[in-house]
C-alpha cells in the first residue's frame, strides 16, 4: 500500500493526514496556525506535524511517498515556494526547503481550492470523472478545475480564479480591487450583505425579527425568513440564487465539466437552495441541441477535502514524474 501525506494550511488551523492511494484518509492531526508568527516558524510546525501524523499512524517516513500542501494564495510548485498569500504572512515562502529540513520527503504545493477540487475528483462528488469543477462558497468564492484528471492552474499556478470574474460591470466593490465580481455577489459574505440590506429596506419583515433574536445576520437568515413566508427573505434567496446561477453557468461554459461540485455552508440549506439553483443554472450554459449536460452535485468531502486533495495532488505529481526534491539540502 502506498501512502501520501496531505497538509491543509489555513489561517486558523494546520491539518495533516495520511491518505491511501485511492483517497482514503486513515489518520489526521491538527494544530493552531497562530498566523501572526513569522512564516518560517509556521512552516517548520507544518513539518513537525507531518512527522507527528506519520508516527501516530504507526508508519515511518520511508512508508510515505510524498507530501502535498494545500494553501491559500499563489504557489510556485516548480520552485517549492508559496509566492504570496493575503491571508497569511507569506511572501516567497520557501516551503519545500524548510519542510525538508524537518522531514526528508518530496514536497509539492498547490492552492487550497485546487486541492479541494482534487479531493472531490478522487474520492468525493466527482469520483469516476476526468473533468470537473469545484466551487466553494465561503467568505469568498474558491474554485478548482480538474482537466483529464489533473489540476489546471494556468502557466503561473494562479488560474481558475472564478471568484474574480465580473458578473455586474461597475457593481459591488470586491476585495480584489475590481467591482462586480462573482465573489461579491455569490459568497456567504455577499448573502449576508444582501440580507442586511433587505432588512433595512423592509423594517417590518421577518428578517428583522430573526436578526434581533439571533443578535446577528448570518447566511441562514434569509432562508429562515423565506420558510416562514417572509417576502423579503424570499426575495433575497431568489436574488442570491440568480447571481450564483450566472457564475456557475459561466464556469460550465468555460470548461464544460462532466460534474460541477458546489460546497460551503450555504449548501446545507438543501432543496430550497438547490432546486431553484439547478433550474436556473442549467437553463443558461450554451450546451446546444443533443450535447450532454453537466451534472451539478453537492461536495462530499467536507472538512477533510484539503488534506485528501493535497495528498492526492502530491500523488499526481509523483505519477507525472515531477521533481519534488528540487530544494534538496
Amino acid at each position: 500500500m502506498a501512502y501520501f501525506l496531505g497538509i491543509d494550511l489555513g489561517g486558523t488551523n494546520i491539518k495533516a493526514g495520511i491518505v491511501e492511494t485511492g483517497g482514503k484518509l486513515i489518520n489526521k492531526l491538527s494544530i493552531k496556525t497562530n498566523a501572526d508568527r513569522p512564516m518560517e516558524e509556521i512552516i517548520r510546525d507544518m513539518g513537525n506535524l507531518a512527522l507527528d501524523v506519520i508516527k501516530d499512524a504507526g508508519l515511518s517516513v520511508s512508508d510515505v511517498e510524498a507530501i502535498g500542501i494545500g494553501s491559500p494564495g499563489t504557489p510556485d510548485n516548480e520552485a517549492g515556494v508559496l509566492v504570496y498569500s493575503n491571508n497569511l504572512p507569506f511572501n516567497m515562502a520557501p516551503m519545500r526547503a524548510l519542510i525538508r529540513e524537518v522531514v526528508d520527503l518530496p514536497v509539492y504545493i498547490d492552492n487550497d481550492a485546487n486541492c479541494a477540487a482534487m479531493a472531490e475528483a478522487v474520492a468525493g462528488a466527482a469520483k469516476g470523472t476526468k473533468d470537473s469543477v469545484t466551487i466553494t462558497l465561503g467568505t469568498g468564492v474558491g474554485a478548482g478545475v480538474i482537466v483529464n484528471g489533473r489540476i489546471y492552474s494556468g502557466f503561473n499556478q494562479a488560474g481558475s480564479e472564478f471568484g474574480h470574474t465580473v458578473l455586474v460591470s461597475g457593481g459591488v466593490q470586491c476585495s480584489c480591487g475590481r467591482k462586480g465580481c462573482f465573489e461579491a455577489y455569490s459568497s456567504a459574505s455577499a448573502l449576508i450583505r444582501m440580507t442586511r440590506e433587505a432588512a433595512e429596506a423592509n423594517p417590518d419583515s421577518v428578517l428583522n425579527k430573526l436578526i434581533e433574536e439571533n443578535g446577528k445576520v448570518s447566511g441562514k437568515t434569509a432562508f429562515q425568513a423565506m420558510r416562514m413566508g417572509d417576502k423579503a427573505g424570499a426575495g433575497v434567496v431568489d436574488m442570491y440564487t440568480d447571481y450564483l446561477a450566472d457564475g456557475l453557468a459561466n464556469a460550465i461554459n468555460a470548461f464544460m465539466p462532466e460534474v460541477l461540485v458546489i460546497g460551503g455552508g450555504v449548501c446545507n440549506e438543501g432543496d430550497p437552495l438547490l432546486i431553484p439553483l439547478q433550474e436556473k443554472t442549467m437553463s443558461r450554459p450554451y450546451f446546444g441541441p443533443g450535447v450532454r449536460k453537466t451534472s451539478i452535485r453537492i461536495a462530499e468531502m467536507g472538512n477533510d477535502a484539503g488534506i485528501v486533495g493535497a495528498a492526492m495532488m502530491g500523488k499526481s505529481c509523483v505519477d507525472d514524474g515531477i521533481d519534488g526534491k528540487a530544494c534538496s539540502l
